[in-house]
């Protein structure tokens, strides 16, 4: 079997080509990083930092929330994305259907009249575009690739 193979220094070889570890590597170190910026945008701005509540302008409270907990999911699945686990595709599908779900209430609330800001919007196609391509990359390596 082509996992069981030793390399020069007596260790086992890679199942997973180096290219495609370097590539699962940098996406797990994005939504690390990305987790981490979002924690401390929001919790800024959620513990009523007075400076970060005027920087945010007209903030849509369920939208601050949400990203500010799904900080957390990113993290996580980020972590798992690292060591490979098969649990963080299905998180970061999880994410990224979250993330739309809260996009399409935030459609609703402007639709409404509700009062927001433009950049909350763009934020969210940035997250939803990113939790995407994350999605799809994690679930065709991880989950697709051991059925």
């Amino acid at each position: 079997m082509a996992s069981d193979a030793m390399d020069p220094r007596g260790d086992r070889a890679s199942a997973h080509p180096p290219r495609r570890e370097l590539r699962m590597r940098a996406i797990s170190i994005v939504a690390i990083g990305f987790g981490l910026l979002t924690i401390k945008a929001g919790g800024t701005t959620l513990s009523g930092d007075a400076a970060a509540v005027v920087a945010a302008g007209n903030y849509v409270a369920f939208v601050l929330w949400f990203n500010f907990v799904a900080g957390f999911a990113y993290v996580v699945a980020g972590l798992g994305l690292w060591w490979r686990r098969r649990w963080a595709a299905w998180l970061a599908v999880a994410i990224a259907a979250a993330t739309a779900l809260v996009f399409a209430a935030l459609g609703a609330h402007v639709a409404a009249g509700g009062v927001y800001e433009q950049r909350t919007v763009v934020a969210m196609v940035l997250r939803l575009a990113v939790w995407g391509a994350i999605a799809a990359y994690a679930w065709r390596q991880l989950v697709r690739e051991r059925r």
